[in-house]
């Protein structure tokens, strides 16, 4: 099987999820700039979520240009990928609602660090699938700017009940680390 089909699915799985995501913010009753105050951490949230979507979104398209085949495997960690995904405009929505409150950032970094661990599974699938196809120039194991980026993410967990605000800068620090898809995947291009 072709990646086509899974590659048009997921696209339309994230352009769903983002236009969740857009659709949770109300617009306020007043036309003044004092009536988007409150709106600020709704804004934010949004603003890193969408980032996040968007780094999935580019380096799923980057993972699947260089993968030429889908099994099985492949198709349900491509879904448990999706899965994790889905929940970012619940959490968004959450955090943005209680102005960052500890119990919703926690659950907002774990959903963060449960999709990181679907994209890294999802990529070790695609690798097995291809164990014979030298074309494939995927690593094997995991990267330092991996480990950076749990270890960020299980800091903004611990730290969301203490300091929402250092915990959302470990959270938008993974996001900078992964604007840049990884190097690997952009070689085989």
């Amino acid at each position: 099987m072709t990646t086509n089909r899974l590659e048009a699915f997921s696209d339309a799985v994230i352009a769903i999820i983002i236009t969740i995501m857009v659709l949770e913010m109300k617009v306020p009753e007043e036309a003044t700039f004092e009536a988007l105050k409150p709106l600020l951490s709704v804004f934010v949230s949004y603003l890193v979520s969408f980032l996040y979507l968007g780094i999935y979104w580019n380096n799923h398209h980057h993972l699947f240009h260089v993968s030429k085949k889908v099994n099985g495997k492949v198709l349900w960690a491509n879904l448990h990928l999706l899965f994790w995904l889905s929940l970012i405009p619940f959490t968004t929505a959450w955090i943005g609602e209680n102005h960052f409150g500890a119990v919703p950032m926690a659950l907002y970094g774990f959903v963060l660090l449960m999709c990181a661990i679907a994209f890294t599974v999802l990529q070790n699938v695609i690798v097995k699938a291809h164990k014979y196809d030298c074309s494939l120039k995927i690593k094997k194991g995991t990267t330092i700017k991996e480990m950076i980026s749990i270890a960020l993410y299980i800091f903004g967990i611990i730290l969301s009940f203490y300091n929402h605000f250092i915990a959302m800068l470990c959270y938008i620090i993974v996001a900078i680390l992964w604007i840049v898809p990884d190097k690997q995947i952009e070689k085989a291009n």
